[in-house]
């Protein structure tokens, strides 16, 4: 189960997400759905984001949770099998 403290070793594809933060100043604002996710890169619909340098909010159940791409920067298969020490 998908919750705010185990967000970063779950899956993020199907859920509602905005960039609130990126380097690239034409990506803030940008919502919708995650649909895929790479090693380096989210799509939000048909956008493809960078992950680093970007923060995302992301609606975990009934909660919002921002996440630094940088914490999700790797293979999304690699990221669940790992332990993340601190959050």
């Amino acid at each position: 189960m998908r919750t705010e403290k185990n967000i970063l070793v779950h899956e993020l594809i199907g859920l509602e997400c905005e960039v609130v933060e990126a380097r690239n100043a034409s990506n803030i604002g940008i919502r919708g759905k995650i649909t895929d996710e790479t090693m380096k890169t989210v799509a939000i619909g048909e956008k493809m984001i960078l992950k680093n340098g970007t923060v995302f909010r992301v609606k975990v159940g009934d909660k919002t949770v921002d996440i630094e791409g940088d914490f999700l920067a790797s293979r999304p298969e690699d990221r669940i099998k790992k332990k993340i020490k601190k959050w």
